[in-house]
């Protein structure tokens, strides 16, 4: 794909990976609209990505789980850059508890954020990526999508949905040359589910790793589809 005179959206993009995918893409040259749920946090991504890159930033607050929210962040990401070439289905959390722990607030709240969130830009973005000829949608995904671990249930059957999701709406849209991919990644280096950056977790991905896998995907061949992805810690520590 051509990447200058883009737009993209990504969701959960102020941070982490989100904010790694929202960088690369900028220095590519494309436009990016992106998501968050706190106001301060937009407003300081915005200023700090224009100075960088080729492409232009804009930041709309959304909290993914909300449809209603969803719609008008893409209503004014049209307004802002006219059109929707690339979709990243960034945003996320994780609750690394028990079932019995869990509350059922809690367990709604990772579903309807990494599942039916995905649902609701995937929804708002089809017709737009439909009128521009084609696109790629991106979903990020996690490795806990095809292995449970205990403290995880919901955000294991969040990521085993996501990946389900991810397969059929590859098939349903590819012959309107729209490009359905997931990455599932291994452990990151960020701030997910209440962890911290840190220096001696280097044998961890960085954001950046995941960035540069969404980067290569845009750039394989019309005739090509990577649909998925597992990246992996290459030395991760020995147990």
């Amino acid at each position: 794909m051509e990447l200058k005179g883009k737009t993209a959206v990504v969701t959960g993009g102020t941070k982490g990976i989100g904010r790694a995918i929202t960088e690369s893409l900028i220095e590519a040259g494309v436009n990016v609209s992106f998501s968050a749920r706190h106001e301060s946090e937009i407003e300081r991504a915005v200023v700090e990505l224009n100075k960088a890159g080729r492409g232009r930033a804009a930041g709309f607050f959304c909290d993914v789980r909300d449809e209603a929210q969803v719609k008008a962040f893409f209503a004014q990401t049209v307004e802002h850059f006219g059109g929707v070439d690339i979709l990243v289905n960034n945003a996320g959390i994780g609750m690394f508890v028990t079932v019995e722990s869990m509350s059922a607030e809690d367990f709604r709240a990772v579903i309807e954020t990494n599942l039916c969130g995905v649902f609701y830009c995937c929804h708002q973005a089809i017709p737009l990526l439909r009128q521009r000829g084609g696109g790629y949608i991106i979903n990020i995904s996690s490795l806990a999508g095809t292995n449970a671990h205990p403290r995880m249930a919901a955000y294991n059957a969040s990521k085993f949905g996501l990946n389900g999701f991810s397969e059929a709406l590859m098939q349903e849209v590819r012959h309107d040359n729209i490009k359905v991919s997931y990455i599932m990644p291994g452990s990151v280096n960020t701030e997910f589910g209440g962890d911290q950056p840190s220096d001696e977790k280097s044998w961890q991905l960085q954001p950046a790793d995941v960035a540069k896998t969404i980067m290569d995907l845009l750039s394989y061949p019309d005739r090509a589809l990577a649909s998925r992805i597992e990246l992996r810690p290459s030395r991760p520590p020995k147990k």
